[in-house]
């Protein structure tokens, strides 16, 4: 990764988008190692994390997570899911944040040098050219590794870099008490797939 003392930077997690790659990895992430990796890469002015929640629910299963990153540096974006009938009678919950991480990524263009996406979503390809016109460096982060590929390949092409996340993982992961080295297949708690 490359990255410069005096960039300002922003990380913008899209949440179910980065825990199906790391699952996909067959590893947790530790979201207080992963803000200490960019904090040292240069000015880290924000970090946003992105995630739909199932408001009815007497326990969210990712309600710990979200309220631990929000009382430990992340700027949590969260919307309540929408549950909907498909055509073949099945029930469907929909809780797609992109319209809010793209908003947020064109609000905050101004204050920033450099925009770390986590995401593989290949409908971020035009918010990555709009930011890159306004003079910002765009770093992707997902994984090619996984099959199958969780990054769209016009996402990859139009960030400045891509970061393969399993490069990131020795730096990133979640390293479990009493052990010699992380359980891989272990799913991280208070999160479930969306």
């Amino acid at each position: 990764m490359i990255f410069y003392p005096q960039e300002r930077i922003a990380l913008f997690i899209d949440g179910a988008n980065l825990y199906a790659a790391a699952r996909a990895l067959q590893f947790d992430i530790d979201y207080k190692r992963l803000l200490e990796l960019f904090g040292a890469k240069g000015r880290l002015i924000r970090a946003f994390y992105y995630t739909a929640l199932i408001e009815d629910q007497e326990y969210s299963p990712i309600r710990p997570l979200v309220d631990w990153l929000d009382y430990n540096g992340y700027t949590m974006v969260t919307k309540p899911t929408k549950e909907y009938t498909d055509a073949m009678g099945r029930r469907k919950i929909k809780g797609n944040m992109d319209i809010e991480l793209a908003i947020d990524v064109m609000e905050m263009a101004q204050y920033l040098d450099h925009v770390v996406l986590f995401s593989g979503d290949g409908d971020f390809r035009r918010l990555v050219e709009a930011v890159q016109r306004k003079g910002l460096r765009v770093t992707v982060v997902s994984t090619i590794r996984s099959s199958p590929p969780m990054v769209a390949d016009e996402l990859r092409r139009q960030a400045d870099r891509f970061v393969e996340l399993q490069e990131l993982a020795p730096s990133i992961m979640r390293v479990h008490p009493r052990e010699e080295s992380p359980r891989p297949h272990a799913a991280p708690p208070g999160q479930s797939a969306q």
